[in-house]
């Protein structure tokens, strides 16, 4: 399956992995955010916040990076392939790709179950738009034509390390066409040439071969296996953590 373990993630990981499992699931929980006119103020804020300062919009404050701001849209080599910051208006499209896929997910993917409705979609996307504000996390829709397809981004970002871990799923019926390949070049460009990020790592299930052909490709190296690091609903796996240096790009 093309999706490395997980959507979560510090720098020691949905892959969109990381050690808390809660930071793994799909759904989020918390106080809902207000509508559209959340998301409109969040997009602007995303995409004209000034360089090396990050705002909160829970809270007003503002936090000292020196990361700087992400692109809402990445463009990959395959014209017909693109990579956009979820939207709430996501949400109904891309909880019926999760529906669709929900066999061929939860091989890996510890979240599936907690994803009952579009409701819990939303709230995945609402909790990924304040994160994405406060740049510690972004989810990208995979877009292929037009279509959602799957998801990919930085599921943690560690911004005084300037370490990001990555997390990526794509449906079943657009497997083996090269497509995670060039969607996971095109983040791995992004956090390097945008973000300024040193280290860019994935931690993929020792049996997901077909994730871990993607780190493999890229050439990212394999530093070891974390043994038994995540629950998988019945049972722990092992994890191999792969990882590239901007140095190394």
């Amino acid at each position: 399956m093309e999706a490395v373990h997980a959507f979560s993630g510090t720098c020691s990981d949905q892959i969109l992995s990381d050690s808390e499992r809660g930071d793994q699931k799909f759904v989020f929980l918390g106080t809902p955010i207000s509508g559209r006119h959340h998301q409109s103020r969040m997009q602007k804020r995303l995409s004209a916040r000034p360089s090396g300062t990050l705002e909160s919009t829970r809270s007003g404050r503002r936090f000292d990076s020196e990361l700087r701001p992400v692109t809402p849209e990445i463009k990959t080599e395959m014209p017909w392939l693109i990579l956009r910051l979820l939207r709430e208006e996501d949400a109904g499209e891309l909880f019926l790709r999760n529906d669709q896929n929900r066999d061929h997910l939860r091989q890996w993917m510890p979240w599936l179950d907690e994803t009952k409705s579009a409701s819990d979609t939303l709230n995945f996307i609402r909790r990924s738009l304040e994160s994405a504000t406060a740049g510690t996390q972004y989810h990208y829709a995979f877009l292929l034509d037009g279509e959602l397809v799957g998801v990919i981004g930085f599921n943690s970002i560690e911004k005084l390390n300037h370490c990001a871990t990555m997390g990526y799923w794509l449906a079943k019926s657009q497997m083996g066409r090269g497509y995670m390949t060039a969607a996971v070049k095109a983040l791995i460009e992004e956090g390097f040439q945008q973000l300024a990020l040193n280290r860019i790592q994935a931690r993929v299930a020792t049996g997901n071969y077909q994730s871990q052909a993607v780190c493999d490709r890229l050439g990212l190296k394999k530093e070891g296996v974390l043994r038994q690091a995540e629950w998988l609903y019945d049972h722990y796996v092992d994890l191999t953590m792969n990882s590239v240096l901007r140095t190394e790009w």
